[in-house]
Formats: structure tokens, C-alpha cells, sequence
């Protein structure tokens, strides 16, 4: 699953964003200022940067420019509409795109797939069994045939393929998913869901291999 680092101290824009790039496979980590941005940059590698210029301490330019210098991470920065010193400037550091807010967070993500495509990130097929998940065009095959599922299924396969072989609790599942279909999720329409999916991507529903049942724990993802 393709990782993005979000540096933006707009509290809305960080809730709004976490939600809609989650419902599109990414996932998503966050920083309010400069210093936590290149403390999260030194914690693990991530495929792309979203960067505000304005932060809680520093800017966003310092943290394109030490992104740039140390690693070879595409940058897209967050600008305001009539802001073109920023534009000019942040190009100037070497990011790789830049939009304007406010913006429509879909525009968002056909420009992070376009900055992917184009600096070699793109999202790799997940194989997960039998499956193969292609996040960029959002289809799921099993043994080569497409499967349909629906927005909060594809969701719950998206969260499992990105944990494989780990123990995932329900509590955990449901603070991922619970608002992606625009209703409520609770514990016991998540078991009908699961229940669901399993039909549509295990062999034998009822002995699961993929979706692995663990008493009192959760769920185990694979082996």
C-alpha cells in the first residue's frame, strides 16, 4: 500500500484528507510542523509527500529541501490559490507538483497517481492468496477473474492486504472503516460485512484461509 506523509497543521484538511486518501488505498501519515515532519521522515520510508508551506514551526520548503537533499521522495505542494511565490519557490526546491487550495480531493489524488506514474512510485499490485488487488485501478481478480465488491468491502480487503500476517482487532477495524459507505458501522453489521467478503474471496467461506478468525483477539491476516 502506497504510504504519503501529510505535513499540514490545518486540523479539518488533516481529518477530511485522512478519510477520503484511506477510501483510495493510500495510507496516510501526518505532521504539524516542521521538526515532527523530519522525525516522521527518519521512522520509515514513504512513497510521496503532501506539503503545506505554512506549518506550526518552520515551512514547508525546509522540509521539501531536506526531503529532496537526503532521499528520493516526489513532493507535492499544498499552495494557496493566489500564492505564486510558493509555486515558483517550492518547483524551484525540486517538488515535483503542486495544487492549489481549495482543492477537490479527488483532483488531489489523479495528481498524486500522476507524480506516482511519473517518478516510478506507482502503486505495485498486493497479491493476497488467490488475489490480485490493483490499487490504482481499483479491481480486485481472483485466479484471473474480477470480482465486484462493494465501496466498504473493497475497504476491509484494502485494510487486511496491507496487514498481512498480522492480528487486526475488531475495534481496530471498525475506527478504519466505519464511515466509508456514509453509514454507520457497527460491531455487528462489520460481521455481516466480513461475512460478505469472505463469500466473494475465500474458496471455502466457512474455513477461511485469507480472513482467519482469531477468539477474542480479532482477525489474522494470512499466515
Amino acid at each position: 500500500m502506497t504510504r504519503i506523509l501529510l505535513v499540514e497543521d490545518d486540523k479539518w484538511i488533516i481529518k477530511s484528507l485522512t478519510e477520503f486518501l484511506k477510501e483510495e488505498g493510500f495510507e496516510l501519515f501526518t505532521a504539524c510542523g516542521q521538526k515532527e515532519a523530519l522525525d516522521r521522515l527518519k521512522e520509515r520510508e514513504y512513497d510521496l509527500a503532501l506539503l503545506d508551506v505554512s506549518l506550526q514551526d518552520g515551512n514547508g520548503f525546509s522540509v521539501c529541501s531536506a526531503i529532496k537533499k537526503e532521499m528520493d521522495l516526489p513532493v507535492i505542494f499544498l499552495t494557496a490559490s493566489d500564492d505564486e511565490y510558493s509555486v515558483v519557490t517550492g518547483l524551484d526546491l525540486g517538488a515535483d507538483d503542486y495544487i492549489s487550495k481549495p482543492f477537490r480531493p479527488r483532483e488531489l489524488v489523479s495528481r498524486i497517481r500522476s507524480v506516482l506514474r511519473r517518478t516510478g512510485k506507482k502503486r505495485s499490485v498486493i497479491c493476497m492468496g488467490a488475489l490480485r488487488i490493483d490499487p490504482e485501478k481499483g479491481s480486485v481478480l481472483k485466479n484471473g477473474r474480477e470480482i465486484s465488491l462493494s465501496a466498504l468491502e473493497y475497504r476491509l480487503l484494502l485494510l487486511f492486504a496491507g496487514n498481512q500476517g498480522m492480528i487486526l482487532s475488531r475495534s481496530r477495524i471498525l475506527e478504519e472503516i466505519w464511515d466509508v459507505s456514509g453509514e454507520f458501522v457497527n460491531d455487528n453489521t462489520l460481521t455481516v460485512y466480513i461475512k460478505r467478503l469472505r463469500e466473494k474471496v475465500e474458496d471455502d467461506p466457512q474455513n477461511p484461509e485469507m480472513i482467519k478468525t482469531v477468539r477474542g483477539l480479532g482477525y489474522r491476516i494470512g499466515e
